[in-house]
């Protein structure tokens, strides 16, 4: 979460001169070759069904980068974060966990005060663009969790990550066209392994481990990092209410932790065995 956040706060200086589909198809791209080139996926590692996951995938992730792109040019980070947090909010309401919907209250209430409604004005591009970067959040979870189970190691993010390079390219070849220079390119190919590179490897790694519904209300600080890193970056200062805002996707994170471990193979065994005798 931090990379991802870190990244976008440094992306954000590029707008002007790659714009925000620019910036996003170039992040994607370097990503994609990157994966490619260190992993070398094979065609035989996968079922025809794990490569149209994978595919899937890979068109989700695009849309996710692409959108909160386009929802941080025209909002501060830690809203636009706060709002594309509903795609995990959503995700962890239907989670099997004793006390979900306790942190997941906690965590909606936090998203309302970051984002402060009341105030009207709101940027309708941003908004809209940071909640169908939710939506591809959202799946982008389930996706990765079923990819990560079905294919070893990082190979399906090898295959996932360069199919959305290709889509993230194609959106943003218009704007490259007219603006590209090799200073930006190079700068774009550094941020490509501080997002999405290592976080989007870390988020394989983790989801084998966790349970969805835990994973996505886990993510309510992302939030709270995404203010944060606003405020130290960019310097975009939180009021009093994303204030209360911030401790209360954190009290939420917190829970989630707890009893959020995904069954193992041999306890899941164990488990069957017992329910047979």
């Amino acid at each position: 979460m931090s990379t991802v956040q870190l990244g976008s706060a440094l992306t954000v200086p590029l707008f002007g001169q790659l714009g925000p589909l620019g910036t996003a198809g170039l992040r994607l791209g370097w990503a994609g070759l990157i994966l490619l080139i260190a992993i070398r996926p094979r065609p035989r590692d996968f079922s025809s069904r794990d490569l149209l996951a994978c595919t899937v995938l890979g068109l989700v992730t695009a849309g996710m980068m692409v959108f909160f792109m386009l929802a941080i040019a025209h909002l501060p980070l830690g809203t636009a974060s706060a709002l594309e947090f509903l795609g995990p909010l959503t995700v962890s309401l239907f989670g099997p966990r004793k006390g979900r919907f306790l942190w997941a209250a906690a965590a909606a209430t936090g998203v309302v005060l970051l984002t402060e409604p009341w105030h009207g004005g709101a940027d309708l591009v941003g908004v809209g663009s940071a909640l169908l970067a939710a939506g591809c959040w959202a799946a982008y979870i389930l996706l990765t969790q079923r990819v990560g189970d079905r294919v070893t190691g990082l190979k399906g993010l090898a295959v996932s990550m360069p199919v959305a390079a290709l889509l993230g390219l194609t959106l943003a070849a218009p704007d490259l066209t007219e603006r590209l220079t090799w200073s930006p390119l190079w700068t774009m190919l550094v941020l490509a392994v501080l997002s999405p590179v290592i976080p989007f490897a870390l988020e394989f790694l983790a989801l084998r481990r966790l349970t969805a519904s835990a994973f996505g209300t886990l993510m309510s600080l992302e939030p709270a990092i995404a203010l944060m890193v606003g405020l130290l970056v960019l310097g975009q200062r939180p009021g009093a209410a994303a204030t209360l805002g911030l401790v209360l996707v954190v009290v939420a994170g917190v829970g989630a932790t707890r009893a959020g471990a995904r069954p193992t193979a041999s306890a899941k065994e164990a488990l069957a065995s017992s329910a047979c005798a």
